[in-house]
This record gives C-alpha cells, structure tokens and sequence, in this order.
C-alpha cells in the first residue's frame, strides 16, 4: 500500500528506481544524509509525495520509539532510533537533511535507520498536532483498515475487504488507479488465512488458493499438486527459540539458562542435521548465528560450530560445571532442577515433530522439558509483551531481518532494545554491536561484523535451530512470483505477476 522511501533490493543494495528516494548522499562522518526525492510519485488523491511526509513520518517513528507514550514502535533499537537521530528536516519539497549525534557507519544507517521509513500522507494522518494524542489515535486504529485514513496511498495496491469470521478469514487488495509504477495486470490480491498444514495443502488442491506454502510435513504428497508449480528460497533470517533471562520468569529458570555454557549445552542437544534430513528433506541448513549461510551474503564469516549436537558431550559440559543428576534430572550447583516448559506454536506437524525430537534428546542431557501446544499468537502474545513473565521457552518461529537489512542485532540483543523479549542482557555484546555502527574502511567495517558473530554464535542470546526454504507452490498460468520475491526484504511484487489461461 505504501512505497518506501529507499527499497532494499535482492541483493541487500538500494534499488533507487523503486524508491521515493533517488539518491542519498552523506558527510564524511556519517552524521548528516541529504535525501533526494522523486518527483514522480504521487499520493492516490493526486498530492504529490514530498519532504513534508517523509519529515513528519520520520519524527512519529522516533516518537514512538521512546517509552513515554501509550504504545513502543517495534523498531525501537534498530538503525539508531531513536538515540542516534538527531534531527529531520526538510529543505524545500524534494529534499531532506537528517543529522545523527555521532558518526555512524553509513551503509548500517541506509540500510536499517532510512530503510525503515515508508512515508504516510502527512495531510492525512496529521490530524491532533500533538504526538500523544496522535499516538492513541494511531493504536485505535491500526486494526481498522477500512477506515478512510488508509484510502490514500501511494503504492501498487490498495486495501479493499477483509473478513475475520473463523472459516473464513482473508484480506483483499485491488490495484492503486493512480500508481506511478508499474500497473497491476492483476486485478485482486487476495490472502487466506489457512489453520493449519493441511488446510493449507487442501487448498492448494483444490485451487481455492493459487500461490501459497507446501508444508513440509506434505513434501511426500507434492504430486498431487498437479496443476501448480514448486520454488524454494531462503529468507535472509534465522530460526529460534527464546529462553526468558528474566529474573522474573517462573521456577528459577533464569537463573538455570543464565550462564552461557548452558545455553550451549541445550543447543548440543538439537539434532539440526537430522532434522533437516527427516522433515526438511535435504534442503535445511545447520545454523548457529544469527547470520543465514543461506542466502548467500558478504555477512558470512567462516567460523565454526561450537554447539554441533553432542547430547553426551553436552550432559559432560553441565556437569565439568559443577550440575549433577538427582533422582534422573540435572540439577544446577544451586539446587534447582533444569526444567522447564516449552511453549511452542501449534498448527504445524513439523514443529510438533521437531518439539518432541528433542525433548527426547534432551532427556539425555537429564533435562526434564514439559511441552505446551499454543496458538501462535497466544505464543507470540505472551513473548512480545513488555514484563510479561510467564514463560519459559518461547518457540513460535523465527526472524527474518526487516527493518534491520544491514544485520548487526541491534534491535534483537541489545539490552532493552525493541525486539529483545527474552531479556538477554551483556555489556559484551551490547560494545560489539555498538561498533558495527561506527564509520571505517571496508576492512573494519567487516572486522566490527565477523567479532559480533563471533561472539553471538558463542553465547547463544537464543538458541539455534536449522534454517529451512520456504517451499512454495504456485499455479501454472500465474508466472513471476519466484522472479519478483527479494528474499532481503520477505516481500513479494503482485503488481509484476502476469496471469495466463
């Protein structure tokens, strides 16, 4: 529905064309960033896209990204915001000036800082003159699309319906009359919610969905799919679990998973590779970063696995530690059990198979785990609120890198930053991740990336699992999907499919 202003393209660059911006152009320092827009975009009423919209979206977010008012941005520790920016101004229609308060790595600021921003109609949403009041605007009406104020876009698409009934739920886009882009030559865009795998593979079957997921529990059954296509890619993310560090979180268990070295100990109780072979077929991918070796990126240092799974060698590492096994559980130097609850999403034979895998594994470590089946956004629910403490292991899925395009963490293990819901807290990571903003030559701008990894694959702020394609299938006479889908950004282009029959 909106464009942004700068696009990040395929490859993790700017794709200036398709950006309001044209170009960005910056100091020496990295403090301040003079931003040209085009000329061409318009707004669907007709008002041209200017410096004013950019401006007064820009300073909403850093708004919003503070505490004070009634809701947080969710990428508050991302690109700066808002401890680094400044200031945003706009100089004359076309053009914007923003200072940041200290140097700063350009191409992290473009990227996760710039690449953020999709500017609103200013006119439109500008309506309380006062940044509170616009906050509580802002939250009464995020879940109400067919109110007017989202008439006015500037992107391929516009909203048109949306149903929430329990058998029938789905969101309906049309084509924007008055894109300045390229037209849609398809003339809705309809998304399904599916309940489950195989609700989602019986649509398939039946073409009441003609772009979608094939679940890899079905893999076996993709024959039958016999008028779709299949296409795999590798988001630019990673998969997760959440232990809760927080002092609060129930039974102690921050106090068990707090040292690092059993953080490990867990991440060598997870057969990734077998996981990979049984349930991904063959197109996983053993992971212990929070940087993809898939898709391939300049951000891929060559370091090796500390935590490759070993349950033996892991039950021997808890106990060089001083952990020892009462009545068949290991329990801590302090007297505390290691169990604990697994809350994980349900709706998904995969992850269910993966839970009890290693539950079983676990077992072998004498680690007593409890798993609880939830919906997904009861999971997500409970792990996204700040001072909810209720949990013990979240595992509802996993993280691909959108805003944060130049991937340094910031928003995911700095101490308080937005996406921090596990609490993870290190004076050591928060000094690392500090310097991959720092201007440099390309030397050390890679340096500051490959020490951050380093340390993130050695102190598990999460715990690893494998990374797997999403696989996906897509009816014969649709053509353009696998084309136009940037694996960077999760995004997908409709406006660039073409239909046949």
């Amino acid at each position: 529905m909106y464009l942004p202003l700068l696009r990040i393209s395929r490859t993790d660059g700017i794709d200036y064309q398709r950006s309001i911006a044209s170009g960005v152009t910056w100091n020496s320092t990295g403090t301040v960033y003079t931003i040209t827009l085009h000329k061409k975009w318009h707004w669907s009423n007709g008002t041209p896209v200017t410096s004013a919209d950019v401006v007064w979206t820009m300073q909403l977010l850093e708004a919003l990204a503070g505490t004070k008012y009634s809701w947080q941005y969710g990428g508050a520790g991302i690109g700066g915001l808002p401890a680094r920016w400044q200031s945003v101004a706009a100089d004359r229609p076309y053009k914007v000036i923003v200072t940041l308060n200290q140097p700063s790595n350009q191409q992290w600021f473009l990227h996760n800082g710039l690449g953020q921003v999709w500017p609103v109609p200013k006119a439109v949403w500008d309506i309380h003159k006062n940044l509170a009041n616009e906050a509580n605007f802002i939250k009464n009406v995020s879940n109400s699309p067919q109110d007017s104020y989202y008439d006015v876009v500037d992107g391929a698409f516009k909203y048109d319906a949306a149903a929430s009934k329990p058998d029938n739920e789905y969101w309906t886009f049309i084509p924007n009359p008055g894109y300045d882009g390229h037209k849609s030559s398809v003339s809705k865009v309809v998304y399904e919610y599916e309940t489950d795998s195989s609700g989602e593979f019986a649509a398939l079957k039946t073409g009441k969905i003609n772009d979608g997921f094939l679940p890899p529990s079905l893999w076996n059954s993709r024959q039958k799919l016999t008028n779709d296509k299949l296409s795999t890619a590798y988001e630019f993310g990673f998969a997760y679990m959440i232990p809760n560090l927080n002092p609060k979180a129930p039974g102690h268990f921050a106090q068990l998973v707090g040292p690092a070295y059993v953080r490990r100990a867990l991440e060598m109780g997870i057969d990734q590779a077998g996981m990979n072979s049984s349930l991904y077929h063959g197109h996983g991918v053993v992971e212990f970063s929070p940087i993809p070796s898939k898709p391939k990126t300049i951000f891929d240092p060559a370091i090796a696995n500390p935590g490759s799974f070993n349950p033996k060698a892991g039950k021997k590492l808890l106990e060089s530690h001083g952990w020892h096994m009462v009545n068949g559980v290991m329990t801590s130097p302090q007297g505390y059990p290691f169990k604990f609850t697994m809350d994980y999403s349900s709706g998904s034979s995969t992850m269910a198979d993966e839970a009890q895998l290693m539950k079983q594994d676990w077992a072998e470590e004498g680690i007593d785990v409890t798993l609880e089946s939830q919906p997904f956004d009861t999971v997500l629910n409970d792990n996204d609120q700040a001072g909810v403490t209720n949990w013990q292991m979240a595992w509802f899925g996993l993280w691909t890198y959108q805003p944060d395009y130049y991937p340094t963490g910031g928003g995911l293990f700095k101490t308080g930053s937005g996406s921090n819901s596990g609490d993870y807290n290190s004076k050591t990571m928060n000094a690392l991740i500090n310097k991959t903003y720092d201007p440099g030559t390309p030397a050390q701008i890679t340096a500051a990336m490959d020490a951050y990894q380093q340390y993130a694959a050695q102190s598990y702020p999460y715990i690893w699992m494998p990374w797997n394609p999403t696989f996906t299938e897509t009816a014969n006479y649709i053509h353009g999907v696998n084309k136009w889908f940037n694996p960077i950004t999760d995004l997908n282009s409709p406006n660039r499919w073409t239909v046949t029959h």
